[in-house]
Parts: structure tokens; sequence; C-alpha cells
């Protein structure tokens, strides 16, 4: 009886092994939003877009008596003298530029107006996975996957930087998942070694197939299978996720 059960579990080791070799070697479904994104050798940062938190000059060329220095509020918005509430979120400096002009030019004789980002207070994203330190990073100026995940503390031994993934808004706010390389990144094979990320952007990095073929071994053989009293024949490392 124990033999047959031996038997069980050796075939259902050989068939998890091989699944997790072959979901390895399997790439990534990529929406054509994001391989548009990843073909690019060099990719360009998106135009900055007002984010809540940001922290707005508005100055007046010919009314500098009215010049208001104003944070986005939590919904978007903004208010300023004259014309009350105004959307600034999610839009272009430029854009607010000329969604302002448009709204005082009904109070002023002739209004020029400049809108200045003075700081950011948005401008976050979250790296997670495999990573020693996961949570939220502040992005400084350009700031590229690999660069965020140093930040991060760096790759646990455990990770699998070749599967990496970075969840992006897209149209809708639909998530778009990006592949990336990040083991060719380091070498200097990558084409998108100069990736930008964005605001809010999740930066992934997956367990390697051999760090779940432990985490297997650890949970259903040791703690389960020798517990009962079951011996496989053979010998093996057990490491933890912390090893």
């Amino acid at each position: 009886m124990k033999n047959k059960r031996t038997i069980q579990i050796l075939a259902m080791i050989t068939l998890i092994f091989a699944g997790l070799s072959a979901c390895a070697s399997q790439q990534s479904n990529i929406t054509p939003e994001a391989a548009a994104l990843t073909a690019s050798p060099s990719i360009q940062p998106a135009p900055y877009l007002i984010q809540p938190g940001d922290q707005l000059d508005i100055k007046f060329f010919y009314n500098p008596e009215i010049n208001e220095t104003v944070t986005v509020r939590p919904d978007g918005k903004i208010s300023l003298q004259l014309v009350d509430e105004v959307q600034a979120a999610g839009l272009k400096p430029s854009q607010l530029d000329d969604e302002l002009t448009k709204k005082y030019s009904q109070e002023l004789k002739k209004p020029m107006i400049t809108v200045i980002v003075r700081s950011f207070g948005g401008q976050r994203i979250f790296v997670g996975g495999e990573v020693n330190r996961q949570g939220l990073i502040t992005i400084a100026g350009n700031m590229t996957p690999l660069q965020a995940v140093l930040k991060a503390g760096g790759f646990k031994e455990t990770s699998n930087p070749e599967s990496a993934i970075i969840i992006r808004k897209g149209t809708d706010n639909r998530p778009v998942p990006i592949a990336m390389n990040l083991t060719d990144v380091m070498q200097g094979k990558s084409g998108n070694a100069d990736f930008l990320l964005q605001a809010d952007d999740i930066v992934y990095v997956p367990k390697s197939a051999i760090a779940k073929a432990n985490k297997f071994v650890n949970q259903y053989i040791e703690d389960l299978l020798l517990f009962r009293g079951v011996s496989l024949g053979f010998s093996y490392e057990v490491h933890g996720d912390n090893d």
C-alpha cells in the first residue's frame, strides 16, 4: 500500500515540475497596447498629467494681483478667485492653461495665464513580488523598472527577473500588462532598458520555477508526507522563502 502511494506521489511531483518548466519557458500574453509599448527601442516619457496633491502656480501676466499657488484636492479640483472650482487632475498643464483662459476671459479683458507645476504630490509606483522591500516608491525624475527594483532593496534569490511584469493603466483605466526581461536589461541586451515608469505603475517580480518547486516540496512532502512516515527513497534540500 505504501509503495503504491509512493509511486503516486512521485508521479505527481514529476507532473508539477514539468508544469513549472513549461510555465517558465512560456512567454506572457501581451495585449496590442502593451506590444506597442515594448516594441520601441527607446520609449519617450509620456506627457505629464496633473495629479491630486500637486502644487500649482497660476500666474497672470497682465493681472499679477490675482496670482495664486494652489494644491490639487483629492477630488482632482482646484479653487480659484472669480471662477470657483476647476477640474485640474488628468490634464496636462497646457490643457489647464487653455481651460483657465476660457473661464477668465468672461471676467478679465485680456487674460494671459501660465500654469506651472511647483511640486509633485502623486508620483508614486508600487514594487511587489520577489523584492526585498515591497511597497510604494516615489518617482524621482525618470525611473526605469530596474531602478525601481534596486530602490526596493533588489531581487530576492527566489526571484525570476526574466518574467517581470509592469502593470499600467491603459484606456478606460483598464490594466495593461507589459512583459519585461530585467535579466536582459541588467546585461544591456534589451531594447527596453530605458523604459520609463509612470505614476501608478506596478512593477511585479514573480518567483522562479525552482522557488515554486521548493515551496511545494516544503509544504507537501516535508510537512505532510514525512510527517505521516512516508519515505520517498531520495534526499533533497528544502529552501524556505527567505533562504
